[in-house]
């Protein structure tokens, strides 16, 4: 995997926030992180096999054929029931491991409710938690008091002692420098909750979490990826605009140069806006370069694809309303049939940017050359087209990034192919540490060599700057 990694210096925190150094552990206390996750990966198979055991046993002793034996062999139905019933609650075998269909999923609720932890659960919860001890060398505030309770208590299951051990940490650090302190863990600790409490609705999403797998529903209700289509159902168009002044200003110093990049979607804003242009490139060609910013928080939904909505959305499927207004966008500029394209995108834009790569109608149309995100959550999606040169830069101490199952602590690696450019900077607080402008300051400075290398892979749109098109992006 193409991970490149620069570690510069942490603030220390001040006023109220402040908070003491964490120590690492002595070296010779240390377990090699590389030796952890791959002690996960082998609970998390084992887990896993254990899991498809029961749900297999499950059904072998519900089916409607058994029924059926058991009217002709009575004796020989008693004994399998016995047998299938033993292997699925022996605490020194499968544990409590009914699971699957109607029968196997009131069983499996009961003994939810009832605290019986099937050996499958118990030996995912290790796996997580070998995780999670690997993050906390290369994150040593995970080490610090407070936040080893809170993560001690969400591994044993004890929810009260975490939410106590929560609201100290965010009584002492803030909400937003508690929620970085966890974002390298994130993932892992949204999937222990789910798999440890008594709804059994949201265990999937703690499963395809484990496997490295794309969830598709939420992790506190279970709520499917279906129902949140539902409610962000716009067909998606677009319509040209002119650059209000500041924007217009921006433009006017901008080229082929990643950071110029970043710089004009900030001054895009979040509030619908999209710009393509057009270069007139070095070799003679005319190339484009779809420029598309990330979600407003301000409201849940607004009339633009960029909103809380559609950022749930785009994380868990690929035709959404900002993926549709885009494309509505590059039919009405009239880019003409296989022009090269290259996508740059934050956040939510990044992740667009990438649904734009899997889609069918895009890849058959244009030729899509690079997609770049920056703070995007999108290594759980795959282009279509293997050739398309993807880019993520990532800000660890961004909690965002890590939303699509594969942070710090995960076990997968992107394709080899990817380019993933990864760092630790000053900007420790989320939403801080999130915003573009704080990513282009980091990839302007010296201490970095990656602004020269994503600029070396964008050489083909050197050239003029033909033109600047805004475009306002809606749902209806």
């Amino acid at each position: 995997m193409a991970v490149q990694t620069a570690h510069t210096r942490e603030p220390r925190a001040t006023g109220d926030t402040a908070r003491p150094e964490p120590t690492p552990p002595p070296e010779a206390d240390r377990t090699d992180a590389d030796l952890l996750i791959e002690a996960s990966v082998l609970l998390a198979d084992a887990a896993l096999a254990a899991r498809r055991t029961g749900a297999e046993l499950t059904a072998a002793a519900s089916s409607w054929r058994v029924g059926i034996q058991a009217l002709r062999r009575p004796a020989w139905a008693l004994g399998a029931a016995t047998t299938a019933a033993r292997a699925l609650t022996n605490p020194a075998g499968l544990g409590f491991s009914f699971n699957g269909g109607v029968l196997g999923e009131t069983v499996r609720s009961l003994g939810t409710l009832a605290r019986r932890r099937p050996a499958a659960v118990a030996m995912a919860v290790d796996a997580f938690a070998l995780r999670i001890e690997a993050a906390a060398q290369e994150h040593p505030s995970l080490t610090e008091p407070l936040a080893k309770r809170l993560t001690d208590a969400v591994i044993a299951g004890r929810r009260l002692e975490a939410l106590r051990a929560a609201r100290e940490l965010v009584d002492l650090l803030g909400l937003t420098r508690t929620l970085t302190t966890f974002s390298p863990v994130i993932m892992e600790l949204l999937a222990l909750q789910g798999l440890l409490d008594e709804n059994p609705t949201n265990d999937a999403f703690s499963w395809v979490t484990l496997a490295g797998g794309v969830p598709t529903t939420d992790p506190v209700l279970g709520l499917p990826a279906g129902l949140i289509r539902h409610l962000n159902p716009g067909p998606g168009r677009a319509e040209r605009v002119e650059p209000d002044a500041m924007l217009a200003r921006v433009l006017t110093r901008s080229g082929n140069d990643i950071v110029r990049y970043i710089d004009d979607i900030s001054a895009l804003g979040n509030h619908g806006l999209a710009l393509l242009r057009r270069i007139d490139c070095a070799d003679g060609e005319r190339r484009h370069v779809l420029m598309l910013p990330g979600t407003s928080f301000a409201r849940l939904r607004n009339s633009t694809p960029q909103d809380v909505v559609g950022a749930f959305d785009g994380a868990l499927r690929t035709d959404t309303t900002y993926t549709r207004a885009v494309k509505d966008l590059l039919v009405r500029a009239g880019v003409p049939i296989g022009s090269e394209v290259m996508v740059v995108g934050h956040s939510l834009g990044g992740i667009t940017a990438m649904n734009l790569a899997c889609d069918l109608d895009i890849v058959s149309t244009y030729k899509l050359t690079h997609v770049i995100t920056v703070g995007s959550p999108i290594d759980n999606k795959r282009p279509l087209d293997p050739a398309v040169q993807v880019i993520s830069l990532v800000n660890k101490h961004d909690v965002i990034p890590g939303l699509d199952g594969r942070g710090p602590a995960s076990a997968y690696d992107v394709p080899d192919t990817w380019l993933e450019l990864a760092w630790l900077d000053e900007t420790y607080d989320y939403p801080l540490s999130h915003a573009p402008q704080a990513y282009a300051d980091t990839l302007s400075g010296a201490d970095l060599p990656h602004r020269a290398r994503v600029n070396e892979l964008i050489t083909a749109y050197d050239g003029e700057i033909a033109g600047n098109q805004p475009y306002q992006l809606l749902d209806k």
